[in-house]
């Protein structure tokens, strides 16, 4: 399938309303305030071609006891993962580029596998206020898969073999096909198993047009010419006291939204540019319903057709 031009981009969204993954409720009302906030409007004012593919059933965090060695309530997120990725492939199957309205980041795992079935080879730029490398064997004091979703997508040892298994091939991602952008944690990758391209925040902040262009060098060259990719958008990489929301906040060293929109806007721009993931936006931590306002705003402006 030829990428289409930005300007001729079809848009299809769809919500995965699920908290299933993550320290505790919340995330699930995401995608609905989004909505309530104007996002389909403004994406159509914006001058986007957009159908709404409305919200998947809602998946509420559930307190459930531990299993020694596997992360909290694999089986939940797992029901949420196999209900999202077949409506993402037919999102993609009908010629729409997804934008998948979160819910917790687990959703990436559903985009990329669905990108792949349908596309094949996938490239994945992770924006994110960490890098979601957290192994279960480090971690069984914070056995949360919210942090854990890309170990999964690149079948890093001691992964839960359900979840790195899923889609049309295992691992759905080598590393050198993604690449993090604009985190401040950079504590994750203690064993050293993702040799990927790294543009941490500062850099970001410093250069937004230039830390685009490396992540695109990056994860859009494969090894049989020019690879597709996808991109996953954490709320969570933006500094907290300027834009309360994040379901995990960082204080005073994440992104503003003027860095994420000036980011974002030349990947989306990209022929290659295949689908979005927005999630991580918590309603109770945003009393006024202000940040939700600004940050449909701020999406509306990264995705409306860029002069090139």
């Amino acid at each position: 399938m030829t990428p289409p031009a930005a300007t001729a981009r079809r848009w299809g969204v769809l919500g995965v309303p699920s908290s299933r993954a993550a320290h505790w409720p919340g995330l699930e009302q995401g995608p609905a305030a989004l909505r309530a906030a104007g996002l389909i409007a403004a994406l159509e004012q914006a001058g986007l071609h957009v159908t709404d593919h409305g919200d998947r059933p809602i998946a509420r965090w559930r307190a459930l006891p531990l299993v020694t060695g596997r992360p909290h309530d694999v089986d939940g997120v797992l029901e949420v993962l196999d209900d999202a990725e077949p409506a993402i492939a037919e999102v993609i199957a009908s010629g729409e580029t997804p934008l998948v309205l979160g819910g917790e980041c687990t959703v990436a795992l559903a985009l990329v596998a669905a990108a792949v079935r349908v596309h094949g080879d996938i490239g994945l730029v992770y924006i994110d206020g960490g890098q979601d490398l957290h192994l279960p064997a480090d971690n069984p004091d914070e056995p949360i898969l919210d942090s854990m979703g890309v170990a999964h997508l690149l079948d890093l040892p001691g992964a839960v073999a359900e979840l790195a298994g899923r889609g049309p091939r295992q691992p759905l991602l080598a590393p050198g096909a993604v690449c993090f952008l604009g985190y401040a944690d950079d504590d994750e990758d203690v064993h050293g198993l993702a040799p990927s391209v790294r543009v941490p925040a500062d850099e970001a902040t410093a250069d937004p047009a230039g830390a685009a262009a490396r992540a695109v060098a990056a994860v859009a060259a494969g090894p049989d010419g020019a690879r597709r990719f996808v991109v996953h958008v954490d709320v969570d990489v933006l500094d907290a006291l300027l834009l309360p929301g994040p379901d995990i906040p960082q204080y005073g060293s994440g992104l503003t939204l003027d860095t994420l929109v000036a980011l974002l806007a030349p990947l989306v721009a990209e022929p290659g540019f295949s689908g979005l993931t927005l999630v991580e936006y918590n309603p109770d931590h945003d009393l006024d319903d202000a940040s939700a306002t600004r940050l449909v705003d701020g999406i509306a402006q990264a995705l409306a057709p860029q002069r090139r």
